[in-house]
């Protein structure tokens, strides 16, 4: 019985896989037009090398062999549009982007995080942003410094104990991916996570949510992933994970037996399956956890802790009290408040901390930039702590932050979105078609995967000028070429498309930014970093760019770097 059952399952899912890839097939003919690299594999097509660990070269390769509109041959042969031309930037994120879907990626999400901002569409996620818009504003940023500083300046006097006796090399990605998690704990729902006072002190939660990032791919345990979680290789990239996020999560969505899934799921032999379903139950339980203390707090009869938890600044504290007051109508469910709490962790952690391990290790490559940047730290600190308004006013602070933001920024794969009818994508730059014609728009069957590279729209040469794949924060400095300000780019800060735009921009840019600022004053008044040049660090394409220590454990991401302390 039960063994024909998941064998029912299996065969219906590859029934409707089959079925759609026809469909892409014969559809999608009319993108062979388009200029696009030789596929060398008729499963896997460019994908394999579009989305592998190492696939820096071949990106830029297309991007700069090709241009700004381009085919990429998917699995079994379908055709894949991947862009970064600016018009067509804003018709797919702002001007019509009700007709262009986030991708099997928001069913994933949805299944790893619950109902949170990064796993629902349409009306549902409209109403979610509406209700956490204020929460991200300006006015909240401010109240938030003393818990930044708070949670830094831990991390500060710990690193300091740890170099008392001279330089030492540390792994700063560690840290910083703890400090991470510690901040957006506190002020995002006023939990602790992490002491950052030891080497050991790592929450369960952290722990679940990392493995779920960086877990390796099995390829023996496809099929069981749409039920519970997509291999984590689609979520880390890689061609089995794009299999997954293009065809099997949308197939699992739609098969609504929630009960049964689990019950299929109990009864899968695979300690890989059954590790993933622990680590999904434990952060759920920690978010419904912190959920359900706020709620009992919220509705207690003791006037003094319902006063307390009024006037609480932690997001989700603030969400929380305006859901209660908000109409029946635009309120969110239980299960949309507990997932927020998974979504804030994924995105704020690995996200922030792989841009701070960046601009370190390049201040460490660059020591005249380190020295500028930190003596323009230090003379704004002689009055004490720097201020939201000093924070946000420090040129080169801030050109440091948006420079390696535009070359390097840390989701460094395509963001995808689906046709969901035949549209037509406008171009600002015309290309020359297989057919020697120049073409001004792409017709883009229904049904069509839509590639967004952010790499491509922050490197292109015609906006940003013939370094645009060169890090020189003084370009921010100075007045932007005239090409840049005329594109019109849909990004949401500084005509960067890192935070991507439109109805589906991330609401927490601000709260990014503000973190990035705080953790290197703090820090580079306080230390100095170097290269350890005994290590050979390379950056890997894991969904979230992360570094790696060739002479060390591979599985993990690590930036050793040398550091002294400069304060007594």
């Amino acid at each position: 019985m039960i063994s024909s059952l998941v064998g029912g399952i299996i065969i219906s899912g590859l029934t409707w896989i089959v079925w759609k890839a026809f469909k892409l097939l014969v559809l999608q003919s009319q993108l062979d037009n388009l200029p696009g690299p030789p596929s060398k594999s008729f499963v896997f097509g460019n994908i394999n090398e579009l989305l592998s660990y190492n696939g820096w070269d071949f990106n830029r390769h297309v991007l700069k062999t090709y241009g700004r509109a381009m085919r990429i041959t998917g699995t079994f042969g379908s055709r894949l549009f991947l862009t970064y031309d600016p018009k067509a930037l804003h018709h797919i994120l702002v001007k019509d982007q009700q007709f262009y879907e986030p991708s099997g990626f928001v069913s994933r999400n949805k299944v790893y995080l619950g109902e949170g901002l990064l796993s629902v569409m349409g009306e549902q996620h409209r109403k979610q942003r509406k209700m956490m818009n204020p929460v991200f504003s300006i006015k909240h940023m401010r109240e938030m410094i003393p818990v930044f500083y708070e949670v830094t300046e831990r991390l500060r006097t710990t690193l300091k104990l740890k170099l008392q006796n001279g330089p030492q090399e540390i792994n700063i990605l560690d840290w910083i991916s703890r400090t991470a998690l510690e901040l957006i704990g506190q002020s995002g729902m006023d939990y602790s996570f992490d002491s950052l006072v030891d080497e050991e002190n790592s929450h369960p939660y952290a722990d679940s949510l990392k493995q779920l990032v960086y877990v390796k791919s099995d390829h023996m345990n496809l099929w069981p992933g749409l039920l519970i979680s997509n291999n984590c290789s689609a979520a880390t990239g890689g061609p089995f994970g794009f299999i997954l996020n293009e065809f099997l999560f949308p197939f699992a969505e739609k098969w609504n037996f929630p009960r049964l899934k689990r019950f299929v799921i109990e009864l899968i032999p695979s300690q890989r399956v059954q590790k993933i379903k622990r680590l999904v139950d434990l952060m759920y339980n920690v978010s419904q956890e912190i959920i359900q203390k706020k709620k009992r707090a919220l509705e207690s009869c003791d006037k003094a802790v319902v006063a307390e938890m009024m006037e609480k600044k932690d997001i989700i504290s603030i969400l929380m009290r305006a859901n209660s007051q908000a109409d029946q109508a635009d309120r969110l469910t239980d299960d949309e408040v507990c997932g927020q709490v998974s979504t804030f962790v994924f995105a704020a952690m690995d996200t922030t901390s792989s841009a701070l391990a960046r601009v370190l290790q390049l201040l460490s490559i660059h020591p005249d930039a380190q020295e500028k940047l930190r003596a323009e730290i230090c003379d704004a600190q002689k009055d004490g702590q720097l201020t939201y308004d000093q924070l946000v006013s420090l040129p080169y602070l801030d050109a440091v932050c948006r420079e390696t933001l535009r070359l390097f920024p840390p989701i460094n794969m395509p963001f995808v979105r689906i046709a969901a009818r035949d549209t037509i994508v406008p171009l600002a730059k015309p290309i020359i078609g297989q057919n020697d014609k120049e073409m001004r728009e792409v017709i883009v069957p229904k049904g069509t995967n839509i590639l967004l590279s952010i790499l491509g729209s922050n490197t292109d040469p015609d906006l940003w000028g013939a370094d645009a794949s060169e890090w020189k924060p003084e370009r921010w400095l100075s007045p932007f070429p005239d090409a840049l300000g005329e594109a019109h780019l849909p990004g949401i800060y500084s005509n960067l498309m890192t935070f991507l735009g439109g109805g589906r921009a991330c609401i927490g840019f601000k709260f990014s930014q503000l973190e990035m600022k705080i953790v290197l004053a703090v820090l580079l008044s306080s230390f100095k970093f170097e290269v350890a040049e005994k290590h050979n660090i390379t950056w890997k394409m894991t969904g979230i760019a992360g570094p790696y220590v060739e002479s060390l454990d591979a599985a993990k991401p690590q930036l050793p770097l040398i550091m002294t302390s400069l304060v007594n």
